[in-house]
């Protein structure tokens, strides 16, 4: 599908949202995750797709697969430059270049629910988070700027990191 084709994509979309938008809310594609011994874990996607991740070996995994940290970051990189692209349509702006990288830090500590020194226990979540965005295009600087800050803006994945929205958890005891 050429960007043209995703402008044209989006404004259907946007016009039916203005007319009805209680159509905007809706369930997203569920992901399932299931143990298959040690540390492996293989997602599935309703429509087949699978993806296996495992653990490094200094965690008892094989490190034959990615981390489910890593499967995050690509997650976040991926939804980034997806909308940014999609932005960079909706404008009429002929991407050369767009490139994302997800860069984050963590203390193992927290994995392993370890106490600081201070008292409490070290977060396992990524204590700082980067995202590195390369672009290039047929528009100015400050123009592709404002375009990667809008697409940010409404990319799913990165507004949930950034505002730390809680997660809800049920139990099913098999």
């Amino acid at each position: 599908m050429g960007m043209q084709d995703v402008a044209a994509a989006m404004e259907r979309v946007k016009s039916v949202l203005e007319r009805r938008p209680d159509k905007g809310l809706h369930d997203d594609a569920q992901a399932t995750a299931t143990w298959k011994g040690g540390t492996r874990i293989v997602a599935s996607h309703a429509n087949g797709t699978q993806m296996a991740t495992d653990m490094p070996v200094e965690f008892g995994g094989t490190g034959d697969q990615i981390s489910p940290g890593w499967l995050f970051r690509a997650g976040i990189a991926s939804c980034a430059a997806t909308t940014i692209a999609m932005k960079a349509a909706e404008r009429g702006i002929e991407l050369t270049t767009l490139e994302v990288k997800a860069n984050s830090r963590t203390d193992t500590r927290g994995f392993l629910r370890m106490e600081q020194v201070e008292g409490g226990f070290v977060n396992p979540g990524p204590c700082d988070f980067r995202l590195t965005v390369r672009i290039g295009a047929n528009a100015p600087a400050e123009q592709l700027r404002t375009l990667v800050n809008e697409g940010l803006g409404c990319a799913p994945i990165t507004t949930a990191v950034a505002q730390s929205n809680p997660v809800a958890i049920d139990v099913e005891i098999a």
